[in-house]
């Protein structure tokens, strides 16, 4: 290819459904390949490689790609790797596109790393699946005890998971975590059980929960790339958007005894168009960190940034990510990178009557963001033979 154009390293598998005699449409999956995620990768530092060798002991064995997985190049990215090189202050940052997870820009993504309050994205995620909003919550001693940030509930007092959940991402507090992992999960060690367990399910295999609330622990990390991940799934529920987005809460106890109004600490959602969300995070070891998403006419990007500053730096992840976000909205364009066709393949069909081969077509056409100058292929994966009796419309 001429030095002039790059090749991106982008594959659009496109799962070809065929339809015999071209009455229904087909049904078209696109994969925005990014390299298949190398979880055998060197990790960065002496703790990561302990983390992720205690991490075997304990987890089952990974599965292999099923060919919908997406991560990273052996260079560190997709297209990322020839993306001009961003003026990021964050250790660690990514930039994904929403729809089909493709990795924008990356920087340090895949280095395990303390994650903070992002925690919160995953505690929220596994209330909403287990839990049951209506419940009342009992705080105990221990819940009671967290150390800030907190919404200072006591000990024996009532609360509606409703209400802590707003508490718990609104203005972070640790302690309304605690309370609603023991009542969801029985216990913060049986609540983590069901965050590791969903991360998993995720794909978020470089990603260990210890606490509901991010607080500092050497067990508790994550990545750029797997809070991305996780944050995909959370902008699939439209609960999580709509508690994640408000900007003022009021309830009180149970009892009526107090009253609270807690007040949306993310300052993004005002400070940058079309910003959803999502979540920031704060520890001594993790530095300021954050979770963002922007929708534009239609179009999600999610940006991560892990370790951007400390004290008393606390507006540099904001310059991180208008950075990101600029950078994704302004080289990112829709180009449709196949077309429909008439005669699409053909299939050999065993012990059939009306001729050994039939014709299936597509009309679905299928679209990505893509830089100026990428390319994308695809692949048919289709059957070399099916067996009659096959009808018009059926799917193989």
């Amino acid at each position: 290819m001429q030095k002039n154009i790059y090749r991106a390293v982008v594959w659009v598998f496109i799962i070809c459904s065929v339809f015999l005699l071209g009455v229904s449409p087909l049904e078209l999956v696109t994969e925005a390949y990014s390299g298949i995620y190398n979880r055998q990768e060197e990790a960065g530092t002496e703790q990561s490689e302990q983390k992720q060798s205690e991490s075997e002991q304990s987890e089952p064995e990974q599965p292999e790609p099923d060919g919908t997985e997406i991560g990273k190049s052996s260079q560190g990215g997709t297209d990322a790797v020839s993306a001009p090189a961003l003026d990021l202050l964050a250790t660690s940052a990514i930039l994904v596109d929403e729809e089909n997870g493709r990795v924008l820009y990356e920087k340090n993504g895949y280095e395990e790393r303390a994650m903070a309050s992002t925690t919160k994205i995953m505690t929220l995620l596994v209330v909403l699946k287990y839990g049951n909003l209506e419940d009342v919550v009992a705080v105990s001693d221990y819940a009671a005890s967290m150390p800030d940030v907190q919404l200072n509930i006591r000990k024996g007092e009532n609360y509606y998971l409703k209400d802590l959940v707003y508490s718990l991402m609104l203005e972070s507090h640790n302690d309304s975590a605690v309370a609603i992992a023991e009542h969801v999960g029985g216990s913060v060690e049986g609540f983590a059980e069901l965050m590791n367990q969903m991360a998993y399910d995720f794909g978020a295999y470089h990603t260990h929960f210890v606490t509901p609330n991010g607080l500092d622990n050497e067990e508790h990390y994550s990545t750029a790339y797997d809070l991305a991940l996780i944050t995909r799934h959370a902008l699939d529920n439209p609960q999580f958007i709509e508690i994640t987005n408000t900007r003022s809460y009021s309830f009180s106890d149970v009892a009526g005894n107090r009253s609270f109004t807690v007040t949306n600490h993310n300052a993004f959602l005002t400070m940058y168009d079309g910003a959803i969300g999502v979540k920031t995070g704060f520890t001594g070891n993790a530095g300021y960190c954050f979770v963002g998403a922007v929708e534009r006419e239609g179009h999600r990007l999610i940006a991560v940034v892990l370790a951007c500053g400390w004290p008393p730096h606390k507006t540099y992840k904001w310059k991180d990510m208008r950075t990101l976000f600029d950078y994704g909205f302004e080289n990112y364009k829709k180009k449709t990178v196949y077309e429909p066709q008439t005669e699409a393949v053909y299939v050999r069909v065993e012990d059939g009557i009306e001729g050994e081969l039939c014709c299936g077509y597509t009309k679905e056409e299928v679209s990505l963001y893509m830089r100026e100058g990428e390319r994308a292929d695809y692949i048919w994966n289709v059957p070399e033979t099916i067996n009659a009796p096959v009808l018009a419309g059926d799917v193989i």
